[in-house]
């Protein structure tokens, strides 16, 4: 009854609608047909209806559905987790783990061919001890005989290191003046030792058997004439000035004279100041009183040791000796050292050489 009222007042609305706009409107308007009317009032009513709205209790079943679920797969990832993480299963995976590789070694052990150098039988306990022992008196022999030879190489090395010594010095120091060399004592050298600085005698360490030849450690002048030059084998003179003159077998017309000494690097005192520093060199004739100036230089230390000095004897003369003057050293306050003088030149006959010695006085 209540939509049978509702559709008649519809029905009757467009009518009182249009009486009242009728109404309203001023005399002499345009008339406006009922077709208008009815598409107004239409429009009217749409823009007054409300839009359509959705049901809060649909909404709320919606979200509550949701929240369900999602709880649902927090405790399932949950359960999951502690699942994973727990000790049980680390030590179910650990389980299964040791058997297959129990497995898997029983199997290569089972599969595997026997190896042909297997002993046959097992050894027991004493003959595990026997074998243990025998093998430690071996190594004990072995350790004895290797004491043995050690103390051999050593002894051997002690008897032997001065002659060692002497060839390594003799190979690198002999052959790099390629002159001949007249102070040679192997060709007929010598010296005059009255002519020639005394020998340096220390008193500190002067005892009664070191003036017996055999027991004395000193080395004479001679030592000069040798190609054996290794630290200590040298003649010393006293002070820091001497002379020594070299008896030359036979007439030499002079050349060039050359001075050898070890370097620092090998000296035992760990330096060279006992060596020459500054010398002259004089060729003397038949009556030895003639001197004749061959040079002056210097002998130094910080380069090569062996040094070869060209002498002044223009026009050349020939000479039965000559003279070396040491006039300094590198510092020793008590003594001076020779290890090796050479002299080069040419050697003549004796009526050249007499000749030869006539003009240079």
């Amino acid at each position: 009854m209540g939509w049978k009222l509702s559709a008649e007042a519809s029905a009757s609305e467009p009518q009182w609608a249009d009486r009242l706009w009728r109404g309203n409107q001023p005399a002499g308007s345009p008339i406006v047909s009922e077709e208008q009317l009815d598409l107004l009032s239409t429009l009217e009513l749409r823009q007054e209806m409300p839009p359509p709205r959705v049901s809060k209790s649909f909404l709320s079943l919606l979200f509550q559905v949701l929240s369900v679920l999602l709880s649902l797969v927090g405790d399932m990832l949950v359960s999951v987790y502690r699942e994973v993480c727990s000790i049980r299963f680390l030590l179910t995976a650990v389980s299964l783990l040791s058997l297959f590789l129990a497995a898997l070694c029983w199997g290569l052990l089972y599969l595997a061919p026997p190896l042909e150098n297997e002993p046959k039988e097992m050894l027991t306990l004493s003959e595990y001890q026997e074998r243990v022992r025998s093998q430690g008196e071996q190594l004990q022999q072995l350790q004895a005989e290797l004491v043995k030879l050690h103390k051999e190489v050593s002894s051997f090395r002690a008897a032997n290191s001065e002659r060692v010594a002497k060839l390594v010095f003799q190979r690198l120091n002999e052959d790099f003046v390629q002159k001949p060399d007249y102070a040679l004592s192997s060709v007929g050298a010598s010296i005059d030792l009255e002519k020639t600085s005394h020998d340096y005698e220390d008193t500190n360490t002067a005892y009664f058997w070191n003036r017996f030849s055999f027991w004395n450690y000193a080395r004479p002048p001679t030592v000069i004439l040798e190609p054996d030059v290794f630290p200590g084998n040298c003649w010393a003179f006293e002070g820091d000035q001497g002379q020594v003159v070299i008896r030359m077998p036979g007439r030499v017309q002079l050349s060039d004279i050359t001075l050898q000494h070890p370097p620092p690097s090998v000296a035992h005192t760990r330096g060279a100041n006992s060596a020459p520093r500054d010398f002259a060199v004089y060729g003397l004739q038949v009556d030895d009183e003639t001197e004749v100036f061959l040079g002056k230089f210097t002998f130094d230390v910080e380069k090569s040791e062996i040094q070869t000095f060209h002498l002044q004897n223009e026009p050349p003369a020939a000479f039965p000796k000559v003279k070396i003057q040491i006039l300094s050293n590198w510092g020793h306050p008590h003594f001076t050292c020779l290890y090796r003088v050479r002299a080069h030149g040419i050697r003549t006959s004796e009526r050249a050489g007499d000749s030869a010695t006539e003009g240079p006085h």
